[in-house]
């Protein structure tokens, strides 16, 4: 990462805003004005508006065909904020990058739809793939912030449900902690572009809406038990005041028997992938993740066609 491009997303992140707490559409126009300015490979996929569960989704698929494998996405944005379209970045590079089709749900956020409206919506977008008869191990629960601790939560909930697990979750600087006591809450404060504790505090009321946020599925990087969850690769940059939610998911992970990979950029912020092509390390990260979601559909393919072989005789 030069310095150049270091500074030039920062300043970028850093723009004021109206002072004092923001309102919900102040919040949602403002990321969807930055997210606009994110780089989208359009020459590479192509997006279409449709169903998953009873939600609206976006389905983006690679111009070139779409290989076997499906990555469920779901968008960042503190469960307040964020779209489909604003994540378009993100997904369409992973799409582009890998050959996969993807899912990119549209889930309710709070405050009209609080805790756990979220995770009803996204278990059944993943209950809708099973039930049209995809197969869980070529699918990945993939997601950035506030949508990469979906994809573990929604994870935690399909396993509870008695669902059959996806073949991996990548998670981009995923929100796993409601309870705000990551060390990196003050540590980083100043240091991150983007967030500080006030605004979690702000936006994270309207997700919880009274809930408790020591419930596994608000805090599940210290809260929850993990054990049987798929492998999991999750990025993070060191300028976040979320980087313990992180450090502390992938701790609690491994601790639970869970493959993990952490993978942390030195000076990068939030979800710091949807800068491609403009940061370097953004590319180079998004390289990584389409890697895992590659290894992890060929992992699953291997499992389906070794299973039958290795089976015992019937009858």
């Amino acid at each position: 990462m030069s310095r150049e491009q270091r500074i030039r997303v920062d300043e970028i992140l850093r723009q004021p805003g109206p002072d004092g707490p923001h309102s919900v559409e102040e919040l949602r126009a403002g990321f969807r004005q930055l997210m606009a300015r994110m780089i989208v490979p359009h020459d590479r996929i192509r997006t279409s508006p449709t169903t998953l569960g009873d939600r609206p989704a976006l389905r983006v698929e690679p111009t070139a065909g779409t290989g076997s494998g499906t990555i469920l996405y779901f968008h960042g944005g503190g469960w307040v904020f964020g779209s489909p379209e604003t994540a378009l970045s993100l997904t369409g590079n992973l799409v582009a990058r890998t050959g996969l089709g993807a899912y990119s749900l549209d889930y309710r956020l709070a405050p009209e739809h609080p805790f756990p409206a979220a995770i009803e919506d996204t278990l059944s977008a993943y209950r809708a793939l099973l039930d049209r008869g995809e197969d869980p191990a070529a699918i990945v629960l993939a997601g950035d912030s506030a949508g990469g601790g979906l994809a573990v939560t929604t994870c935690l909930a399909a396993r509870d449900a008695g669902l059959p697990q996806p073949t991996g979750i990548l998670a981009f600087s995923p929100g796993t902690d409601a309870t705000r006591t990551g060390g990196s809450m003050e540590t980083k404060e100043g240091v991150d572009p983007i967030f500080t504790r006030a605004a979690l505090g702000h936006t994270g009321a309207m997700y919880l809406a009274g809930a408790d946020p020591r419930h596994p599925l608000l805090s599940p990087a210290v809260h929850a038990d993990l054990t049987g969850l798929p492998p999991m690769l999750i990025q993070v940059g060191t300028n976040e005041v979320l980087l313990d939610d992180s450090t502390r998911l992938a701790a609690r992970a491994s601790a639970a028997g869970v493959d993990v990979i952490l993978d942390v950029t030195a000076d990068a912020p939030h979800v710091f992938q949807a800068f491609a092509g403009v940061l370097d390390e953004a590319d180079e990260a998004l390289d990584r993740a389409a890697l895992f979601l590659r290894q992890r559909i060929r992992a699953g393919g291997a499992t389906r066609r070794t299973t039958p072989a290795t089976a015992g005789p019937t009858g």
